[in-house]
């Protein structure tokens, strides 16, 4: 069913029931509607109206209330073919900016902030898949921080700075680590990362003695902490305890307890923002529209972000109730995918 199926009255009781569901997610009865919208209309006419678009699939009677709710093909109605999307507001535009650019050029610092910014100001979890490392080598540094752990920075051509923590085994000192760093930088400067990763394993299978064995494992182990993520990029969770706000009852926290088991194994999570990456703009995942969350009652609004040449390479948004304020969040979600974006480049 589309917007153009319905007639001007039944518009206006459907946005406005959607309105007050979202405010209050609770079932909306015909007398609450009759005070709510402009047109004078008896709680008779506006219950044969709401049957109506029961019958059309649109609202459902949860349990025995004399209210109804939007079903998921009904919100998905609403936000694609009704919804007003405002611009985002003065006050959280500079808050946005404000802690992203305070991240310096570190990617995952700019997409930490980010995260976190939008599941501040959404009330919902943020989520991001953080771009793969297809940048140029610059640098690479093996920092030692004592208690069998080293800090990994890489520089890539552009600037951009990532560090990882890793655990090395006993034996590995300072000398060990600038070995590995002289190795790595004198011979595949300007090399991706997945090239460099290639190209590594290839050289020390056929020149094992160039390198002795803890210097290798140094090198296998600083780059092998990208390798998991370089086909997939990872994925970054703020906010969960948000999804816990406004719960209504018991069966809405069982599905809440749902969706944290999904995004906490994140194979699922990652697919789906990974499709989202190959399209323009904001997408919007409704409820039973997907898979994911199809039993936990939640949506998903996400946004591509891209790197200095415009290529996208990583998604951002939220994930929450179903009934999360819309007209709010797909401005958010826009202007922070535009913002690192621009970070980025």
């Amino acid at each position: 069913m589309s917007v153009a199926d319905l007639n001007q009255r039944s518009l206006e009781i459907f946005r406005e029931l959607v309105d007050t569901y979202v405010e209050t997610g609770e079932p909306v009865g015909s007398r609450t509607l009759s005070r709510r919208i402009k047109t004078q209309l008896s709680p008779a006419t506006i219950r044969n109206v709401m049957a109506d678009l029961e019958e059309a699939g649109l609202l459902y009677a949860p349990h025995t209330s004399a209210g109804r709710l939007p079903t998921a093909e009904g919100l998905k109605l609403f936000v694609h073919g009704l919804l007003e999307v405002g611009d985002i507001n003065e006050s959280d535009r500079v808050e946005i900016e404000n802690r992203c650019k305070a991240a310096g050029k570190n990617v995952e610092d700019i997409l930490q902030q980010a995260t976190g910014m939008l599941s501040g100001l959404s009330m919902c979890a943020g989520i991001v898949m953080a771009p793969k490392s297809q940048a140029s080598l610059r640098h690479i540094e093996f920092v030692h921080l004592g208690n069998q752990r080293t800090l990994v920075v890489l520089i890539s051509q552009d600037g951009m700075v990532e560090n990882r923590i890793i655990e090395m085994p006993e034996g590995i000192d300072i000398s060990t680590l600038n070995q590995a760093t002289n190795y790595i930088n004198s011979n595949f400067n300007g090399a991706t990362l997945p090239e460099v990763l290639q190209r590594v394993h290839s050289q020390m299978n056929k020149n094992k003695q160039e390198l002795d064995l803890l210097t290798q494992r140094v090198v296998e182990a600083g780059l092998g902490v990208w390798s998991g993520d370089k086909d997939n990029g990872s994925l970054i969770v703020r906010g969960q305890n948000n999804l816990l706000q406004n719960v209504q009852e018991m069966d809405d926290l069982e599905k809440i307890r749902g969706l944290f088991d999904v995004i906490d194994t994140q194979e699922s999570l990652r697919k789906l923002l990974n499709a989202s990456i190959q399209a323009d703009g904001v997408q919007i995942f409704i409820g039973a529209e997907n898979n994911l969350f199809s039993l936990s009652g939640c949506s998903m609004v996400v946004s591509p972000y891209t790197n200095t040449q415009r290529q996208v390479i990583g998604a951002i948004g939220v994930v929450g109730p179903a009934r999360m304020n819309y007209g709010k969040i797909i401005p958010l979600v826009d202007y922070t995918a535009k913002l690192v974006s621009q970070l980025l480049s």
